[in-house]
């Protein structure tokens, strides 16, 4: 069955989060697309030309001229070209959870007709788009792969609240499962990628380079946190060996903290998933998630040993936390490794109040729990952790933020906003 070319396709992006809203805009300046959410509140915000993720601006929504939203199925039926970039999260037990990617396929198949073409954005590990959506998208259509409908996979790069490297600018890997569906796949995402593309010999290959990505930067992180473990119990300031270091050539220049996310926290449990299920235990990707995973019982630990050096009580402390956001400068929750520092802190019987500019106090609520705090009070508090470097935060400055504190007080600098003698404790 021939397939679409770039002068009758007609895209539908499934899925109008961080991912599929800078793509449906992009298309949808050249291209017929309609952006599909099955939150009805999401796409009556970015009808009013509004997004809350922040990632896209009202100019730019205005600029997809060719851009409809919609959170109906019937309007997928004008649509041979679907692209998929819904969530793939890990549930309590660090397995993956593929039921946001089986939905969408399920929506799909439901009006998959015969030439159509069905692109997975989404991180999953090696053989999910063939082994667990194809088989959904046959039963669903009653049609078959490679013989009625064809399937591609472009692994997403966006990076939230990165205004430098955007969709446009970041090259982007394509895949499809024959070679008349990868040309077309590829010529698709060139057609809008000034980066250029990098077409993979198989959809496997994309998949596995995708999720690679960001295991490698989870176990780089995670050397350079137990370096600061280590560095710690030397009394060795970690940022002034990492600065000694970085003058050589090729020295990587991460940084310790705690890691989260969308992707760098959760998409190493997607391939270790699928290692334990061929046979093999994959041992230094594990032992790197779990020293991440246990950054913020040692952070709080810090804390506490330093509070009571100083005989201020942890028992009914005061304690500020400034960031909630898993990342600085963008209102995205997802997977924030803060939360583990709060619920520490409260088996201390500590009183948290927590301080985020850029977070929507109802999403906090309904997703931690949490309810920031409008304005920290001055002289409050017994302890501050600065936990996300949002540059709002840098900008008040240190005097400022100690305002905060009581007479006595830890200042904790997670992100080495500031100086080492403007500060109490770096990580």
């Amino acid at each position: 069955m021939p397939i679409a070319t770039l002068e009758t396709a007609r895209i539908a992006i499934i899925g109008l989060g961080y991912v599929g809203l800078p793509l449906a805009v992009e298309f949808g300046k050249t291209f017929s697309v309609v952006g599909f959410d099955v939150k009805d509140e999401r796409i009556a915000q970015l009808r009013a030309g509004a997004d809350s993720t922040l990632e896209v601006s009202a100019e730019e929504l205005h600029a997809a001229a060719h851009l409809t939203f919609s959170s109906n199925p019937d309007d997928l039926k004008s649509c041979n070209t679907f692209i998929v970039t819904v969530p793939t999260p890990i549930d309590a037990y660090k397995r993956p959870d593929l039921t946001p990617l089986l939905k969408a396929s399920r929506t799909i198949g439901g009006v998959l007709k015969a030439g159509d073409i069905v692109i997975y954005e989404s991180t999953v590990y090696p053989g999910a788009t063939e082994e667990d959506c194809a088989p959904v998208l046959e039963e669903v259509s009653g049609l078959k792969r490679n013989v009625d409908f064809y399937l591609g996979y472009s692994p997403e790069r966006i990076n939230p609240g990165d205004k430098e490297h955007r969709l446009p600018t970041i090259p982007k890997v394509t895949a499809g499962s024959t070679p008349q569906a990868a040309d077309f796949v590829d010529a698709l995402y060139a057609s809008i990628v000034k980066a250029g593309t990098h077409r993979a010999p198989s959809i496997k290959v994309a998949e596995a380079a995708k999720v690679i990505e960001n295991t490698q930067r989870d176990l780089n992180i995670a050397l350079i946190n137990e370096l600061a473990i280590i560095f710690n119990r030397l009394d060795i300031d970690t940022e002034a060996v990492l600065k000694a270091a970085g003058t050589k050539w090729n020295f990587l220049p991460f940084r310790p903290g705690l890691v989260g996310g969308h992707c760098i926290g959760v998409d190493p449990y997607y391939l270790t998933h699928k290692a334990q299920a061929i046979g093999y235990h994959p041992e230094i990707i594990l032992a790197g998630r779990r020293l991440n995973d246990g950054m913020g019982s040692y952070v709080v630990s810090q804390l506490v040993k330093t509070m009571a050096r100083k005989n201020i009580p942890v028992s009914g402390a005061r304690v500020l936390v400034m960031g909630l956001t898993f990342k600085e400068n963008c209102p995205d929750l997802r997977n924030s490794r803060v939360i583990d520092i709060i619920a520490e802190l409260k088996d201390y019987s500590s009183a948290i109040d927590v301080f985020d500019p850029w977070v929507d106090p109802e999403e906090a609520l309904g997703e931690y729990g949490v309810s920031p705090i409008v304005e920290p009070e001055t002289g409050a508090y017994d302890a501050i952790i600065l936990a996300v470097g949002h540059k709002a935060f840098q900008d008040m400055g240190a005097d400022r933020i100690r305002s905060f504190g009581k007479g006595a007080h830890i200042l904790y600098d997670l992100k080495y906003l500031f100086n080492e003698d403007e500060t109490d404790l770096r990580l």
